[in-house]
């Protein structure tokens, strides 16, 4: 596994994550732990205080008296970590165990009678004070605070030993679950590295498109790929059309100059109309080619002063007639289009309209328009009031060299670009008459 990869940020980023989680668990249920541990600890502390009590006797004169030997043997053993104290109010000692020789302890000095103090003393001690006050038969008060203390290693060792166990335990499910998220990583990718596959398929050319059952997600992806595949492909296929037209459309001018080598000193003149008639070819040519080459872009254009550039350079092409352009386009409308493809589009029909027209050209633009089932983001009609298009041709125009108007300049070639683009755009090209104008009215839908 490459450390740029996918699969390793995502297996790194989920160990991170466990790490940090466990180690939050961890200091948690440690302090879970010492809380139940000392809470369990004070009880039995408190039950070593109510036997002291049940062991202690007191005498006529308010003498406190304790047996010798214990129900608990750690009292009577010095050192065992578990001390026993009656003190007076007064703190003076009344009483220590044999384990609490050399030792002492103060109560709190807020101890109420009949309350108990949980604590931690000094000495790193739990301790538990309980005060009570006897009555003797003389009617006589006595107040002793009776004390209870156990050396906080015995928690200590507790709560090390749960830790130990515990990191040990968290140690063991840390691992197994970066194996199981590995294992659910390596699932969860699958559709990404065939994905991946059947693009260098692609590439190697043992697949035309990508055609697997691929997630949800991947779907769309799936989609734009193969638009772009292909449109790459078109892409090829057109550039290896204009070259083959643009070989033909030199066979002339080179047929010519051949004919001219001979004598160039008599021929200077068809020389020269005949290279600049062959640059003419190879710039339109790569025009062309540029046009045709951009299908998909990111790159958006402002529909309304693109054709208004247009209406500007075709009204000037065309002052002689006289022609009244009536447009009808929104302020503005955002198109996903390239440029010049909109420019080749509406130039062309445009161009058209102010050539065949009589004296007005009609140009409308709207947005959101709908096509059947489908919807276009932009619709840009063309009409005029010319003779117009028999219906028989509508369809015949469309193809390359094939011209309405044979008397009229030109050679068949604009309005197949129009059609050309607009499918590679997955717009829709109608043609038809025009009910206000009664010339030809032309209709292209663009996504």
């Amino acid at each position: 596994m490459q450390t740029n990869s996918l699969s390793f940020r995502l297996l790194v980023s989920a160990a991170f994550v466990l790490a940090t989680f466990f180690a939050l668990v961890s200091i948690v249920l440690e302090q879970s732990f010492r809380e139940s541990a000392e809470q369990a600890l004070k009880e039995k502390l408190q039950v070593h205080v109510y036997s002291l009590l049940s062991a202690a006797e007191m005498d006529e004169n308010g003498g406190l008296k304790m047996p010798f030997s214990l129900p608990e043997p750690r009292f009577s053993t010095p050192g065992s970590g578990l001390y026993a104290f009656i003190q007076q109010k007064d703190k003076v000692i009344a009483w220590r165990s044999s384990s609490a020789i050399g030792l002492n302890v103060v109560f709190p000095a807020d101890l109420i009678s009949g309350k108990t103090v949980f604590v931690t003393n000094e000495h790193g001690r739990y301790a538990l004070h309980y005060d009570v006050i006897w009555q003797t038969v003389n009617k006589q008060e006595h107040e002793y605070v009776f004390t209870v203390a156990e050396d906080a290693l015995f928690v200590q060792n507790q709560v090390n030993q749960f830790n130990s166990s515990l990191r040990v335990w968290l140690l063991i499910i840390g691992i197994i679950l970066i194996f199981l998220q590995f294992a659910v990583m390596r699932w969860s990718l699958k559709p990404l590295r065939i994905i991946v596959k059947d693009l260098e398929d692609v590439e190697n050319g043992a697949k035309a498109s990508l055609d697997g059952n691929y997630s949800t997600e991947l779907q769309g992806l799936a989609s734009n790929m193969n638009a772009l595949i292909t449109s790459e492909r078109a892409l090829q296929e057109r550039y290896r059309h204009t070259l083959a037209d643009l070989a033909h459309n030199l066979k002339m001018p080179l047929s010519i100059l051949r004919g001219c080598v001979t004598n160039i000193s008599e021929n200077t003149e068809t020389v020269h109309e005949q290279i600049d008639r062959m640059n003419q070819i190879v710039e339109w040519q790569l025009q062309r080619a540029a046009a045709k080459g951009k299908q998909k872009t990111t790159r958006t254009i402002d529909v309304p002063t693109v054709i208004n550039k247009i209406i500007s350079s075709v009204a000037k092409a065309y002052f002689e007639k006289g022609i009244t352009f009536e447009a009808n386009m929104p302020d503005k409308l955002t198109l996903y289009c390239d440029e010049g493809d909109l420019y080749e589009i509406a130039g062309n029909l445009i161009d058209n309209a102010g050539k065949f027209c009589y004296r007005k050209v009609k140009v409308s633009v709207a947005a959101n328009a709908r096509r059947g089932r489908k919807k276009f983001t932009c619709l840009l009609q063309v009409e005029d009031d010319g003779l117009g298009i028999p219906e028989g041709k509508l369809e015949k125009i469309l193809e390359r060299g094939v011209r309405a108007d044979l008397n009229t300049h030109g050679h068949g070639i604009g309005m197949a670009v129009v059609n050309e683009l607009t499918g590679q755009l997955e717009g829709r090209l109608e043609g038809g008459r025009s009910a206000e104008l009664g010339g030809v009215k032309w209709k292209v839908f663009l996504p």
